[in-house]
This record gives structure tokens, C-alpha cells and sequence, in this order.
């Protein structure tokens, strides 16, 4: 579980605003996201391996691309790119472990060389993922992974000090296409109008690293890795922001990350929203710890949810103060217990809440031993109608 204290960030003149106001005033913002490591998979069981592994269908990265990911071909870009993936490693119990973004990079055959007036050289053949991980579970993570390869052919390298991991988020990015066109991306290339190519190219880095969008929701950006030591296309210098304006925007949003929000050996997949996040097939056929997950998810009904907290005083004035992790969230007028803070940031928060008391709309809720700090929970805008509370009780009934 993780705790961040408040501070004063580049917002702070959005003075009483939320943060997601500000964010949005502030247009597309970009955070080096260093609790993020970068791990590279490769050799010819690289899908099989983590096939077997992961929650979600590995083996759409061995498929041929399909034309909707298309983009205007571009020396450092290829003509078709395969979005990332969200996935999770799961204890045998069916308990989360860590996350995975996982980004199939391009081809050099599959490119233009650097002329434009061809393919690049290269093979097709070769396997290769990158994934982006927690940092502060990477050595546990890299164990683990070696544990389970056994004689697999599949490399599994650290390469966090050549690669960073970046977000970009904010504005009205979820309003925009799949390309998200950006200011100034027509002045770059040729033609009049909308210039594809220079779209496409201002998205990829020379290494043909790029921009994608965030595979769990469109409300959270871009997200994409990057050589160390260089400054990813798109961003500019007053739109830089520091890692915790982006937690915060994602807590907002009612989504954790990583080991240290996500409890490790403990959480319970789809209470952490997992499903909607796009880290689940149902599809795919065995994995580790999938009984559970399968079990659970076809029995149709999760009581208890992660959902966005907002702590205040009686005033319903936001509370500054240090919240602890783990502390019981109570519903005042009858004393029960409905659940605890899992994550906490000044006045916000994340808590993993019993769905037919945090939603009453009574504001009874508050922090065990600490009365005078309300809670307040918000059910996100991203859930589908079947999470409501009075929805899977008509389905129950039926």
C-alpha cells in the first residue's frame, strides 16, 4: 500500500478546485513515472512462457497487426503498430502478485529505412516484448519470473537504466481519437491540412518508441517507454509535472498500480477492478491462479469494490492531514466496519469498500479513531452500469 504526502505542485494556484479540474485547465501534461521499471523478454518461448503466466491473451502479439492500428509509415515509426497490453502475475490462490504493461516493439523489417524509400533491414522472425513494471518490486519480480522459466527459451533482462516509462495525461484526452492529434503535429512533414505523417512521427521517438493509449482507459492518457536520458516527443518544458500529480489523477479515477497499491498476496483481482482495467481474458485458457479469477467472476456478484475516497471535516472542507494506510473506513450511524484506506495522498485517497454501504448517500462514513475526518466515496464514470449495487441485486434475484 502506498502513502505520498501533500505538497505543493505546479496546480497549487487551482487554489479550492479538485485536482481533476486543474489537470483539465491545465491541458495534456507529462509525467516520468520513476516508480516504473522496464523489463525485456525475448527469445522464441517469450508468448508461450508468458502465456502461461499472465491474466490476459499474450498471444495477440504473435498475430498479424490489424489496419486499425494503422498509421502513415515514417522512417523511426512502422506502418502498423500493436497496442500495449495490461496484464497481472497472480499467486496460485488466485491473489495479485505484480502488474505488467506489456509493449510489443517494431520491427526494423516492419519499418521504412532511414532513406523512406523502403523497409528497414532486418528479420521479422525475432520475438521481443518490453514490459513496464514496479520499481520497487522489480528484484522480487525478476525471481519470480526465473522461478517459473525453467527450460523455457526466453531471455528476461533488467533494462531499466536504458528505458524509462512516461504518462501523459490531463485535458480532454478522453474526448480525442486513438490518435489524439496534438498542436503543431500538422506542421511537421509535408502536405496541407491534417498531416498524418507528421502526427505519426510526432508520437516516435528516433528509436521508434512511442506514444500509446493507456490500455486500461482512455481517461488516462498516453502511456509509453522511452530511451534514458531523452525527452519523449510531445513534451514540453512547462508541461512537465512531477510523478504525484499523475498518482493523483489516477486516484481520482478510482485506479491502482502496482505492488505497493494493489496489495501483493492479498488483493483479490477483480475487487481491484482488474476486469475493467482490460488485464482479464476470459478467453485465453489456463494461467496461474485463473480458478479463482474464473470462479469469481461467473458467480456474478463482488460485494466489495476499490472506489475513490475524499477525506473532509464536518464542514465538508477537504482535510490536509497525513491519513494512514489501512485504516477501517466506518459507517457512523450503525459502527460497521465497510472496509480500509488502501492508498493516500493528502486529501484523497483509494479504499477497498463494501459497494452497498459506501454508496448510501447518507455521509455517515468516517475513519475509525479519527471521527472528525469524513469520507466521502464516488462511484467513477468509467464503471459499467452491472458494478451498481442495486443492479447485482436485481441480477442475484433473478
Amino acid at each position: 500500500m502506498r502513502q505520498f504526502s501533500s505538497s505543493k505542485t505546479f496546480l497549487a494556484a487551482a487554489g479550492r478546485r479538485s485536482h481533476s479540474s486543474a489537470v483539465n485547465s491545465a491541458g495534456l501534461v507529462t509525467s516520468l513515472l520513476k516508480s516504473r521499471s522496464v523489463v525485456r523478454f525475448s527469445g522464441p518461448d517469450t508468448l508461450k512462457f508468458l502465456q502461461g503466466l499472465l491474466t490476459n491473451d499474450v498471444r495477440r502479439f504473435g498475430e498479424p497487426l490489424h489496419e486499425r492500428t494503422a498509421t502513415i509509415p515514417t522512417p523511426n515509426m512502422p506502418a502498423v503498430s500493436e497496442p500495449p497490453m495490461y496484464a497481472a502475475l497472480l499467486t496460485p490462490q488466485g491473489r495479485f502478485l505484480y502488474d505488467f504493461f506489456l509493449y510489443r516493439p517494431a520491427k526494423e523489417a516492419e519499418k521504412l529505412d532511414p532513406t523512406g524509400s523502403g523497409p528497414g533491414p532486418g528479420s521479422t522472425d525475432s520475438t521481443e516484448l518490453f514490459a513496464d513494471v514496479d520499481a520497487s518490486a522489480l528484484d522480487e519480480l525478476l525471481g519470480t519470473l526465473k522461478r517459473y522459466r525453467l527450460r523455457s527459451k526466453v531471455e528476461i533482462e533488467n533494462v531499466g537504466e536504458d528505458f524509462q516509462c512516461w504518462q501523459r495525461f490531463g485535458g480532454d484526452i478522453s474526448e480525442k481519437s486513438s490518435e489524439v492529434e496534438e498542436p503543431g503535429a500538422a506542421g511537421l512533414g509535408w502536405g496541407s491540412g491534417v498531416d498524418l505523417a507528421g502526427i505519426s512521427a510526432s508520437h516516435g521517438s528516433d528509436g521508434g518508441c512511442q506514444w500509446f493509449k493507456d490500455p486500461r482507459l482512455d481517461c488516462l492518457g498516453l502511456r509509453g517507454i522511452f530511451p534514458t536520458n531523452t525527452t519523449p516527443p510531445l513534451v514540453e518544458a512547462d508541461k512537465e509535472t512531477n510523478e504525484e500529480n499523475y498518482l493523483v489523477w489516477r486516484i481520482e479515477n478510482g485506479v491502482a498500480e502496482g505492488s505497493s497499491e494493489i496489495p501483493k498476496g492479498e488483493a483479490i483481482p477483480l475487487e481491484f477492478n482488474l476486469v475493467g482495467l482490460n488485464a482479464i481474458s476470459f478467453d485465453k485458457g489456463c494461467y496461474v491462479g485463473q480458478e479463482l479469477v474464473a470462479r469469481t467472476h461467473h458467480r456474478g456478484v463482488i460485494r466489495k469494490r476499490l472506489v475513490p475516497l475524499k477525506f473532509v471535516n464536518d464542514d465538508g472542507k477537504e482535510v490536509e492531514q497525513r491519513v494512514s494506510l489501512g485504516s477501517h473506513v466506518i459507517d457512523t450511524s450503525s459502527g460497521k466496519k465497510i472496509g480500509y484506506v488502501t492508498t493516500a495522498i493528502g486529501c484523497r485517497g483509494l479504499g477497498l469498500l463494501r459497494l452497498d454501504d459506501a454508496f448510501k448517500g447518507s455521509g455517515s462514513l468516517a475513519l475509525e479513531g479519527q471521527k472528525d475526518v469524513k469520507v466521502e466515496a464516488f462511484r467513477p464514470k468509467w464503471w459499467p452500469r452491472e458494478w451498481v449495487p442495486e443492479h447485482q441485486e436485481q441480477s442475484a434475484v433473478a
